[in-house]
């Protein structure tokens, strides 16, 4: 740096002066702060008492996180579920036997079958009334019958469907929805409509094959 004057001498002296006025202060600070971190590093190391370093082993061991249990009882009931869907779709009209009373029997299954049903040849065990139910109410309240009778091991069971005297145009809406339903239940052998006094019409007895 080139002093022109004396004017400019001075101003560089104290430029200078001021440039190591600042350093010592920065370096002051700096001592100031290292102090302090000893000083609380010793009082750590008093409150912390003798400490003995781990034994180092070269790697890190991460166990692997549990894996969430699965709900074996509920896959296995969705699965039941998906079995046992039963569609509105499916019409059963074409396998019911023409007759003085329509009537189902699985292939397989003797036509003796369907005459001792429709005889009472079987005693009936249980029931459930659907009419007057939605088509949707009806659908699940049938599989679940079926399934809880076939579960108590139950062979003969009447489902009632009512004759449709109160729906619009007086048709029937269930009958044939039900017939459908049953037609797609494997657990039935067969089915016949009820006899006069066991509900005529509006009902049909239903053959069950037995529990295993």
């Amino acid at each position: 740096m080139k002093a022109r004057s004396l004017q400019d001498l001075q101003a560089i002296r104290q430029r200078l002066a001021e440039q190591e006025r600042t350093a010592r202060e920065q370096a002051a600070k700096k001592a100031e702060a290292e102090r302090r971190a000893e000083v609380e590093r010793n009082l750590f190391q008093r409150a912390a008492g003798k400490v003995a370093p781990l034994r180092e082993h070269g790697r890190v061991h991460h166990p692997p996180e549990p894996v969430a249990p699965v709900a074996a009882q509920r896959q296995l009931d969705d699965q039941r579920v998906l079995k046992e869907a039963i569609s509105d779709e499916f019409d059963a009209s074409t396998l019911l036997e023409v007759d003085e009373a329509l009537s189902f029997r699985r292939p397989g299954v003797g036509i003796d079958v369907a005459r001792k049903l429709r005889r009472g040849y079987w005693s009936i065990q249980a029931e459930i009334d659907l009419h007057g139910l939605r088509t949707d109410d009806a659908r699940e309240a049938l599989a679940s019958f079926v399934r809880e009778a076939v579960r108590q091991g139950l062979r003969c069971v009447r489902v009632v469907h009512g004759k449709g005297l109160g729906s619009p145009g007086k048709t029937p809406v269930l009958k044939g929805k039900v017939h459908g339903w049953l037609v797609q239940k494997d657990e039935v052998l067969a089915f016949v409509q009820a006899r006069g006094d066991e509900g005529g019409a509006g009902a049909v007895v239903v053959l069950l094959k037995p529990s295993a």
